[in-house]
């Protein structure tokens, strides 16, 4: 239980798939419960160096694009569950280490079962599997479609 006397925080991870939407929404109902803030988190990686050079790269650009995608998702969800006391982040660099950092101190970190992964996720391990095993606090996991809900609807 949450004692320290502190408004408890809940990060969330957001990146757009839906299981990003599932979580978001699965954070701010939890807040509301616990009366807690929501610390919102997105991380964006620029491309990397192959071979000889690297590819052309507007840093600004990358961060603009990201940030209003994430402005978006928040909005969308938010149209659809209701407002909580949110803060959002966007960082540069690897997603799991965003959010393992931003968990430090928080009451919980949730994040989505599912992200943007592939090939390269089976190598390093996911997200969802980095964050279980190295946060500060309890990680929930949420499964796409566990609300009930689509991106058009609340049920809740």
């Amino acid at each position: 239980m949450y004692t320290s006397g502190r408004t408890p925080r809940v990060v969330v991870g957001v990146d757009g798939p839906p299981a990003s939407y599932e979580a978001l929404r699965w954070a701010v109902r939890y807040a509301r419960l616990i009366a807690a803030t929501v610390d919102a988190v997105a991380a964006y990686e620029l491309p990397g160096a192959v071979g000889w050079s690297a590819p052309a790269v507007d840093a600004e650009f990358d961060e603009a694009q990201s940030r209003q995608a994430m402005t978006e998702e928040i909005q969308k969800v938010l149209l659809q569950v209701g407002e909580v006391p949110m803060e959002e982040h966007l960082v540069r660099g690897g997603a799991a280490q965003a959010l393992i950092a931003a968990s430090v101190g928080a009451q919980l970190l949730v994040v989505g079962s599912r992200g943007l992964g592939g090939f390269a996720s089976l190598l390093l391990g996911s997200v969802s599997q980095q964050c279980a095993a190295h946060a500060s606090c309890p990680v929930v996991i949420v499964r796409p479609d566990v609300t009930g809900d689509d991106e058009t609807t609340d049920r809740g």
